[in-house]
């Protein structure tokens, strides 16, 4: 997130919205992540996820590795560098959010949102990870967050990105399991 923030093409939606908080705030960008990543795990109650050490990991780190990313890689000027760059964080973004999901230390809050929703609805899972991108994104713009076209790559880019490193990482075999698939799946009955 830091180096797509670097890039300065946009950010990924998350940051947006984060982003936009911090300029109503006075808070900085990363600590406003640390506090959105608690919020976030406000509707895991009714999604029936379970957090775990690799959740609670992604809500303080990501916010101070931010917070570091923005200290210590310096303002790029140069498209040349800033497209790959970008394509770089999307890419990184994308296939970390397979590692430390399959790792099943539990998936960070916002990725446990995405598996959380696509168990419950069926619905593929890149589907639902474009829907709550594309509705953070509405939210932090409206907040005044930097929007471009990396935000739009970001956001169309994310959900098959980490479709496919999930399934690419999962290891099969005994404990093993699919968090994701790319067909729908039906949804669980109701409970009574």
């Amino acid at each position: 997130m830091g180096l797509q923030l670097r890039a300065g093409l946009g950010l990924e939606p998350w940051s947006v919205l984060n982003q936009g908080i911090s300029r109503h705030t006075g808070l900085s960008i990363g600590t406003i992540t640390i506090a959105s990543g608690a919020l976030i795990l406000l509707p895991w109650i009714p999604l029936r996820q379970r957090p775990g050490l690799g959740t609670v990991s992604n809500v303080v780190i990501l916010g101070l590795v931010m917070d570091a990313t923005i200290a210590l890689v310096p303002e790029i000027t140069s498209l040349a560098f800033r497209i790959p760059l970008l394509a770089a964080a999307i890419l990184l973004n994308g296939m970390a959010t397979g590692l430390y999901i399959s790792a099943r230390f539990g998936p960070g809050p916002r990725d446990g949102l995405m598996t959380g929703l696509h168990q419950r609805t069926g619905r593929p899972l890149r589907l639902v990870r474009t829907c709550i991108e594309v509705a953070v994104l509405v939210a932090g713009f409206t907040l005044g967050g930097s929007v471009g076209v990396g935000t739009v790559l970001y956001a169309l880019a994310i959900g098959p990105l980490a479709q496919f490193s999930l399934r690419f990482f999962t290891i099969g075999g005994r404990g093993g399991r699919v968090v994701a698939s790319s067909a729908p799946v039906s949804a669980p009955a109701p409970s009574s």
